[in-house]
């Protein structure tokens, strides 16, 4: 199993470019489904998961060509409706296939998904919303079946969560239902925009995105198109708190400042030197930190978009470990996010569970070298933040699942000055 070894102490400083959306690049490889025509996708990661989908998605019939950063998936029929089992339950996204071959060909049978185990995210969300566009919905041998007979037809969704996931599947699903399909209570991310985005682009008729009001007037049919996947907020977040914990200077560009507002303003309120063109704030573009001035310990609740990114919340907690006083992360998202917080402890870090979802973290800590676990992505992201401030070398172990959401993010980091080298 592949490690890091990181030797830390030093402030990271220089330039890195951003990758593309690891999420929004998931969504609108599921999206391509919805039609037979050629879409081609540009600036999409080269990230373990983007694999697992187009594999799956080459087993129901779409021909994937990989050109660097470019991905061109073509499926001119649907050869299966039932998704690989085994790779259904390794990828949560995955699930996102189920509206899109409802939409498409109006049956559709996958397993549970699987992915990161942070807590509870159950798929209520999407199988009601399926229920309420007209189809049947039953569990066979743990199995979801999802079919109908007539045709989808359009209605009014409320959410009782701003669920990312089951709003782009509600979308997938009714873009080629019959009549307005309107989700309230949608969530709002950049990346559920994005794929809007996209589907307008391949002919829907969608508005509100962005907005937790979103309305779908139903096409009869969706053509191909090129479309350019958003810059990943979670990695620049991700390099940015790298750059804070270590008290270095960098540049990250290829970022879009208003995705990651609630990152900014709170490290404004850290303390943190932030600077980038404001004048050009919806567009790529990059975005500076620098640690001059005294630092100040600060409360996080991590929520849904635009507040701050439940992502962020483990490598925010191992930056906060090296700001003198008492810090506190409450997470409001997913209840066990917080499985770092035995890593940063085996590394000296002054961090304990205030609840099952609560943080309490007294710094500046003195971290040291330790052999860690990277237990999903962003605990492993948690754990490399910590691996930076601290004395001597750090171990990181099964770091595959770094390799599931971030492109190359040694790379990144040695392009900062860090010293890492992967076994």
């Amino acid at each position: 199993m592949a490690s890091y070894e990181i030797v830390g102490s030093e402030p990271l400083r220089g330039e890195v470019h951003v990758s593309g959306s690891k999420n929004a690049a998931l969504y609108a490889v599921a999206a391509t489904l919805l039609t037979s025509e050629e879409v081609v996708l540009h600036n999409v990661p080269l990230i373990a998961d983007i694999d697992e989908l187009t594999d799956i998605m080459a087993g129901l019939g779409t021909l994937v060509k990989n050109d660097g950063h470019s991905v061109t998936l073509k499926t001119d029929s649907i050869k299966s409706t039932v998704p690989t089992p085994e790779s259904v339950r390794k990828l949560r996204a995955s699930f996102l296939l189920v509206g899109a071959l409802l939409g498409r060909e109006g049956s559709a049978t996958c397993p549970p998904p699987g992915g990161d185990v942070i807590g509870s995210r159950p798929l209520d969300i999407h199988l009601a919303g399926f229920r309420a566009l007209g189809a049947e919905v039953r569990l066979e041998e743990n199995n979801w079946v999802v079919q109908v007979s007539t045709g989808l037809v359009g209605t009014r969704i409320f959410f009782d969560y701003p669920s990312v996931l089951g709003t782009v599947n509600l979308l997938l699903a009714s873009v080629l239902a019959k009549g307005v399909t309107t989700i309230v209570n949608c969530a709002a991310e950049p990346e559920v925009e994005m794929v809007a985005n996209l589907l307008n682009a391949m002919g829907a008729q969608i508005v509100g995105q962005g907005t937790a009001h979103i309305s779908v007037t139903g096409v009869s049919k969706l053509h191909g198109c090129e479309f350019k996947i958003i810059p990943d907020r979670l990695e620049a977040g991700t390099l940015l708190l790298a750059a804070v914990a270590t008290r270095g200077a960098v540049q990250v560009t290829n970022a879009v400042p208003a995705h990651l507002d609630s990152l900014l303003s709170k490290l404004e309120e850290i303390g943190v030197s932030v600077h980038y063109d404001r004048s050009g704030f919806l567009e790529d573009e990059a975005i500076h930190v620098s640690c001059e001035r005294t630092l100040q310990p600060i409360s996080v609740q991590a929520v849904p978009y635009p507040g701050f990114a439940t992502d962020l919340h483990p490598p925010m907690a191992s930056a906060l470990t090296q700001i003198p006083g008492v810090s506190f992360v409450h997470e409001r998202v997913y209840d066990n996010r917080t499985l770092y917080v035995s890593e940063l402890r085996k590394m000296g870090a002054q961090i304990t569970l205030g609840s099952s979802t609560s943080v309490v973290i007294e710094g500046p800590s003195r971290l040291l070298g330790a052999k860690v676990n990277a237990l999903d992505i962003r605990a492993g992201a948690a754990v490399v933040v910590a691996a930076l401030c601290a004395e001597g070398a750090t171990v990181v172990e099964d770091i595959h699942h770094l390799d599931r959401g971030y492109e190359d993010l040694a790379g990144s980091l040695t392009a900062l000055g860090a010293n890492i080298t992967r076994r």
